[in-house]
């Protein structure tokens, strides 16, 4: 023990032969996720029997060595518990699912240090969340803007992380949005693949670029109701990328009504949403559905649209 730290020692078997070092010592210290073993990897806190820290965790295992693991002390939480109110549509001892409101921001960053998601987490688990996001982001897996509303899946425990993280990889989450654009969407259902990265122009921004750059995103959009110069409509994602839905939909002509990034404003639109004081993208995470990743139960979710989107719906309608 060293201020707090302790060391474990782990001799790799015979059997993990060829295996990457991550995995072998995953395999020999099945109570330290892999994930948390490639992070001590990374930050050199694993040495070889000559000492050597070892830093790539894909590196192969020496069968018969002995490693040591130093495991830091828990670094003192910069986020604090606060009693912010949750709705919480589903909870068991390994994760639950929230469902967000529109102006609540996910973690803590630059410009919003408290007042969060976290914060509000951390109170409302007593800080039993996973720890595979660090102190930053206990028990996050994925995120919704902070002007986006609706449903989003935490992990209390490594376990759980783990195997939603492996889901959300192999897209096999089932999401599900709400939006309202501009326009009426002509096909009426259809399919933007485009991949999509950073704005060179702009860093803040997301934006469509050439195959083979960026990362690959795609978004199924029907028509659910037309209304004035704008529809409803239902957007799936088979990916999960920053600003997805956002920037699919103004690239084809209809941005979300009342995005301030994406979206220019049609006259007919403006009056209405300043009346309604209407300033966020009119985006609802509507359906959420995953596989447990611990009791293996199939678990599907459904979020009301908010009243803020149901009035300016209304307003709408023709």
């Amino acid at each position: 023990m060293d201020r707090g730290a302790s060391t474990i020692i782990a001799t790799i078997a015979d059997d993990a032969a060829g295996w990457r070092l991550d995995r072998a010592l995953a395999a020999t210290l099945p109570t330290i996720s892999r994930e948390r073993l490639k992070a001590l990897i990374s930050s050199g806190q694993v040495r070889d029997a000559e000492g050597v820290a070892v830093r790539d965790p894909a590196s192969k295992a020496k069968t018969g060595t002995a490693y040591t693991i130093t495991i830091p002390a828990p670094a003192p939480a910069h986020n604090e518990p606060q009693d912010i109110p949750l709705e919480i549509v589903f909870e068991d001892e390994h994760l639950l699912v929230v469902d967000k409101p529109a102006g609540l921001v996910v973690h803590p960053a630059a410009g919003n240090l408290d007042g969060t998601l976290v914060n509000a987490l951390l109170h409302h688990c007593a800080g039993r969340l996973s720890s595979i996001g660090g102190v930053a982001r206990p028990g996050i897996v994925h995120r919704i803007d902070k002007n986006t509303s609706g449903l989003l899946v935490v992990a209390k425990t490594d376990v759980a992380h783990e195997g939603l993280s492996a889901q959300f990889k192999k897209h096999s989450i089932e999401r599900g949005y709400r939006a309202i654009v501009a326009g009426l969407p002509n096909p009426p259902s259809g399919t933007v693949d485009a991949p999509l990265a950073r704005s060179s122009a702009n860093r803040q921004k997301m934006a469509i670029v050439d195959e083979g750059r960026g990362k690959r995103a795609v978004t199924h959009y029907r028509l659910i109701t037309p209304l004035k110069e704008a529809a409803m409509i239902e957007c799936r994602l088979e990916t999960g990328r920053t600003h997805q839905v956002r920037v699919h939909m103004t690239s084809i002509g209809h941005p979300l009504l009342g995005d301030p990034v994406y979206g220019r404003t049609r006259i007919v639109h403006r009056e209405l949403l300043n009346q309604l004081d209407f300033k966020r993208q009119a985006l609802h995470a509507a359906e959420l559905g995953f596989h447990h990743p611990v009791t293996k139960a199939d678990l599907s979710f459904k979020s009301a649209i908010p009243s803020d989107m149901q009035e300016l719906f209304r307003a709408l309608t023709v």
